[in-house]
């Protein structure tokens, strides 16, 4: 089992959610991701909620006109950049 914070023993996430959430969390922004990758703000956000969910903690917090990693966010954003750079 491999630990980042988050346990890991269970299913991995869908990875094509991967390039929306390292986007935002890149760019600090939804929808400056949502431009990088030609998508709308709310496929973004859609995308992002999908994969909370399928790893059933929150990686944003979401304030006000910006968003913010959570600490978990913060871990998962080097795993999924790693991820993204193998591919």
């Amino acid at each position: 089992m491999v630990k980042i914070g988050l346990t890991m023993h269970r299913r991995l996430p869908p990875l094509q959610l991967l390039p929306a959430f390292e986007a935002a969390a890149r760019l600090q922004s939804m929808s400056r991701a949502a431009q990088e990758l030609n998508l709308t703000a709310s496929a973004v956000s859609q995308q992002i909620k999908q994969l909370e969910s399928a790893m059933e903690v929150q990686l944003f917090r979401r304030l006000t006109r910006r968003i913010e990693l959570t600490e978990a966010g913060e871990m998962f954003f080097k795993v999924a950049t790693r991820t993204l750079r193998a591919y």
